[in-house]
């Protein structure tokens, strides 16, 4: 792998202002994350936390340009409030670059909750809208066989925010969890691609201003608003599920 590890994140959404203000877009937020997941790797020798990355982010929403797959070591795409199954410019736009990525076998893919949904929409498979609902904050994650061996643990706890989802696995693609409301909770292909439905990227204080922005304009209900609110700073994986994002990316 290249040194540094080039990463460009596709920002698929702009986050709320606080969050914006804070971290300067989701590239920054995630920079944040791989930043500590570097850190509790603990191999400075393979990726120093402070000079072994070099993250770019690429605002496709209200710009078409993408980074060159040459320039580049791994494609993140982000979560967003758009939806992954809508017929518009820029989603069809990245799904078609999602399906160049896909199509050759040196840049890797990390996709994030609608990152996720769009990988799997590149590979042919359905996404849309849950009959089970929303399933926001901190939940637990059933995982695999694979999705133990890859995370080291039984199951996860990952911060979630969606209604829509994968609806069954694409061909030769390997399942890594499932909860109760999502059944395609994580997807793995050997040096392509590992995605998850959640969201490792988000800390308590960013889902308790999603939380409330949306329990504001009625999106969600005020019962539920609470629960999820309840579950908000519960402790996750976060860090941890970034290490193995790190990781996969690292690997001869």
């Amino acid at each position: 792998m290249h040194s540094p590890l080039r990463i460009a994140v596709l920002e698929c959404d702009t986050p709320l202002d606080n969050i914006n203000r804070r971290y300067n877009g989701y590239g920054g937020v995630f920079r944040a994350l791989l930043t500590a997941s570097a850190k509790t790797l603990n191999q400075p020798e393979k990726l120093n936390p402070e000079t072994g990355m070099e993250i770019t982010a690429w605002d496709i929403v209200n710009d078409n340009k993408y980074p060159k797959l040459e320039d580049v070591d791994a494609v993140l795409l982000t979560g967003s409030r758009h939806n992954s199954f809508e017929d518009i410019p820029w989603i069809n736009r990245l799904v078609e670059f999602t399906q160049q990525v896909l199509a050759q076998d040196r840049v890797r893919l990390l996709g994030i909750c609608f990152g996720h949904q769009i990988v799997g929409r590149a590979l042919g498979a359905k996404v849309g809208r849950s009959d089970q609902g929303w399933e926001i904050a901190v939940c637990d994650m059933d995982l695999t066989d694979k999705g133990k061996e890859l995370f080291g643990r039984d199951k996860i706890r990952i911060q979630q925010m969606h209604r829509d989802i994968v609806f069954e696995y694409p061909p030769d693609v390997t399942p890594l969890g499932s909860s109760p409301r999502c059944a395609v909770q994580g997807m793995y292909s050997p040096r392509r691609f590992v995605t998850v439905q959640g969201h490792p990227e988000f800390t308590g204080d960013i889902v308790t201003e999603i939380i409330e922005s949306r329990a504001k304009s009625g999106i969600f209900k005020e019962a539920q608003g609470k629960d999820a609110l309840s579950r908000a700073h519960n402790e996750h994986d976060g860090v941890a599920i970034g290490a193995v994002f790190l990781k996969f990316l690292l690997e001869d």
